[in-house]
């Protein structure tokens, strides 16, 4: 698993490391059951604080997409399947939105709207 951050983005790393494990668990590259790696060996890897990764499972833990254990680690959860077929969906009305003529922007907004007014 490769966690993808930018450090010149205005978005905060946890959320940057958290969205990039979201990513690929709605591509189906993780799956229910699969370890994360440790919180120390991301921060190692991205030279970022252990309480920057930290915050990013924890954020996924509240999300119920991880499950922490001490001495088991952080682990995908079954939650992952609904996260899979959604991005399948989205792919769906992607295409169809496409074939439409539909602008990514005028998607994006319309998804925004219908999602804040539920």
């Amino acid at each position: 698993m490769l966690v993808r951050i930018e450090p010149t983005s205005d978005a905060p790393l946890f959320e940057q490391i958290a969205a990039s494990i979201r990513s690929d668990a709605a591509a189906g590259r993780l799956r229910a059951g699969d370890r994360l790696p440790t919180a120390r060996d991301v921060a190692a890897a991205l030279d970022v604080n252990l309480h920057t990764v930290l915050r990013a499972y924890q954020d996924l833990r509240d999300e119920g997409l991880v499950d922490m254990r001490r001495g088991r680690g952080a682990i995908i959860t079954d939650a992952v399947v609904a996260l899979a077929d959604l991005r399948n969906e989205i792919d769906e009305l992607v295409a169809r939105s496409r074939h439409l003529g539909v602008s990514p922007e005028l998607l994006t907004s319309l998804v925004k709207e219908i999602a804040h007014d539920r």
